[in-house]
């Protein structure tokens, strides 16, 4: 102690400068090699190194989930070419406007849809509902102008005065049962009528479609309209509690339609039978639909990884499993996590309640938060009928970005995440929601210390520097 006192007194203020300046030098190296290393690779490396080669000495284990072994090569390489980025899709479970969105403006006050995505179900029922041959009857003429219309009473009216010219007019019930029906058994009526209507005219259609090049368009119209009527009636029957009769009219709507498997009528009867909890059907249908030849959703991911943890989750502990290591069904559960969360990391928020939802739009985005927030509006009950499920889905989804530092630029098992959903997302939802936007990885917390450390010892420097008697007072003390 004597030694060190009289070595302190003897140092001059230019030491202490020195040794600050030095220390500042060296932190602010480490600072920079730290940054380079984490942008270049996505993790610390002193982290690395302390996680990788002091913790198995100390006796610790390493918790965080296995990356999941690679899902179909083939699939990937398919997947990055010419995808297209921002394709917006119909949403295969938008509700009703009338029943449903009406309802909500009512209570609150809030338009629950943008004018971009009316604008776009606008378009989408001029393709749907008309055809060339619309001038040869005057109701379906009527109509043609009714869905270009942009005022709702303007084009109920319309509905109603092409009623008057064909009492059989199809498509003026689909517009009465979506837009002037403000209950679902209303709305179900209309469908009904229209069903009756619908499936008269698909028959005639059907008799003459070979005569010219007209009536073949016209057939196709025929079609879309009964296939448009029988979807929304199963999902009348899913609302109105007619679970069974519902999954019967989707499974013989894609039985009698098998090439309209665009439309995703798939998606209804995942979300029916999960609430039957028939959950080997469930395989079923994702064992035909989870292929690469099909455009992935969030409903197919979330859905697949929701059964891989049915399996597991009853008995998982994080505890235990960083203790005994992962077994194989719980490495599958967590690899299934890994490649929904990869194809849309919006969604865990939701199901995790960390963010409110709000009604989902009539389009979404594929990996978007669009399609996030239609996802958990109806499936978040599913997840929270299963015990453990969703504590399985909060210890392991975040696993994902130790996988994938940068999946805007390199994806995994997935096309990279593209850059541009964000502004779609904003033009699909309601101003009055907060747009989740693609969570990036923090910085680990050694850069915050060398940051920090740089820093602190810079100001020092400073100090030592400006006040010298000063600091070498308060060294000694």
């Amino acid at each position: 102690l004597l030694t060190v006192t009289v070595f302190l007194s003897t140092l001059t203020p230019k030491f202490y400068f020195a040794l600050t300046v030095t220390s500042s030098f060296i932190s602010g190296l480490i600072f920079v090699f730290e940054w380079w290393h984490f942008r270049k690779y996505g993790t610390s490396f002193i982290e690395q190194v302390s996680v990788s080669h002091l913790r198995p000495l100390i006796g610790g284990v390493e918790n965080s989930p296995p990356a999941p072994a690679a899902f179909l090569a083939g699939e990937n390489e398919t997947s990055r070419q010419n995808m297209p980025e921002c394709k917006v899709w119909r949403n295969p479970l938008n509700l009703f406007r009338g029943a449903e969105y009406s309802r909500y403006t009512w209570v609150t006050g809030k338009e629950p849809l943008t004018y971009y995505d009316m604008n776009l179900s606008a378009q989408d029922h001029q393709n749907f509902f008309t055809c060339d041959t619309d001038a040869l009857r005057p109701s379906d003429t009527v109509m043609q102008k009714a869905w270009r219309e942009r005022n709702p009473q303007a084009r109920i009216k319309a509905a109603y005065q092409a009623l008057e010219l064909n009492n059989d007019c199809a498509t003026a019930y689909v517009l009465l049962a979506e837009e002037e029906a403000t209950t679902i058994v209303d709305a179900e009526k209309y469908f009904k009528q229209a069903l009756k209507a619908g499936e008269m005219i698909y028959r005639k259609s059907q008799n003459c479609h070979s005569q010219s090049p007209q009536h073949e368009a016209q057939l196709r119209r025929d079609t879309n309209v009964l296939v448009y009527v029988k979807r929304r009636l199963a999902m009348c029957a899913r609302k109105l509690g007619r679970i069974r009769e519902a999954v019967k009219m989707m499974r013989d709507l894609m039985k009698e339609f098998p090439l309209l498997s665009m439309l995703n009528i798939h998606e209804n009867l995942l979300e029916a039978l999960l609430e039957l909890q028939a959950y080997a059907d469930v395989q079923a249908v994702l064992a035909k639909y989870d292929d690469i030849s099909l455009p992935k959703s969030a409903a197919i991911c979330y859905t697949a990884a929701l059964l891989k943890a049915r399996a597991v989750s009853e008995r998982f502990s994080p505890e235990t499993a960083s203790k005994r290591g992962l077994s194989t069904a719980e490495i599958n559960a967590v690899e299934a996590i890994h490649r929904a969360v990869e194809f849309n990391p919006h969604v865990p928020k939701y199901l995790l309640e960390m963010k409110s939802l709000v009604l989902p739009p009539e389009h979404i985005l594929k990996r978007g938060d669009s399609e996030a927030v239609a996802y958990a509006f109806f499936h978040l009950q599913h997840w929270k009928r299963i015990e453990g499920a969703l504590n399985l889905l909060h210890c392991t989804w975040e696993g994902t970005f130790r996988m994938i530092p940068y999946p805007l630029e390199k994806g995994h098992l997935f096309y990279p995440y593209p850059s541009c959903t964000e502004t779609a997302d904003r033009e699909l939802l309601p101003t009055f929601h907060e747009v989740s936007v693609y969570p990036q990885k923090e910085l680990p917390f050694f850069i915050h210390f060398t940051a920090g450390l740089c820093s602190f010892s810079a100001m020092l420097a400073l100090l030592t520097h400006q006040f010298p008697e000063l600091m070498v007072i308060f060294a000694k003390a």
